[in-house]
């Protein structure tokens, strides 16, 4: 286990970090308009993030002790193409959590 000052530090860390970043763009230029070059690589954000949250959750489950699994890739396919076909997050989130718990009851 992670010392508790070593803990606290990064903690702390993180939160400072996070901090100047959102005062950059506050603080530091939120009088000023936004150049376009900039919001449009902005847009591309959360879709960055998102998926780079989910990915090692999928590939390198804790359940499995970090070994792929067929379930939570099947899953993750099915969630994909549900939210392409259908451009609808609601869908595509509960058909891949329905095919995930389907395929885990079904092989164990």
């Amino acid at each position: 286990m992670i010392d508790a000052s070593t803990l606290w530090i990064v903690i702390i860390g993180l939160g400072l970090g996070s901090y100047l970043l959102r005062f950059a763009f506050l603080g530091l230029v939120g009088d000023r308009p936004i150049p376009p070059w900039l919001l449009r690589h902005l847009r591309y954000t959360a879709v960055a993030v998102l998926p780079a949250l989910a990915v090692p959750q999928v590939v390198w489950p804790q359940a499995t002790g970090g070994a792929p699994d067929a379930p939570r890739m099947i899953a993750a396919a099915v969630t994909v193409l549900v939210g392409l076909w259908t451009k609808n997050v609601i869908a595509a989130i509960v058909c891949g959590a329905g095919t995930l718990y389907g395929l885990l009851w079904l092989l164990g």
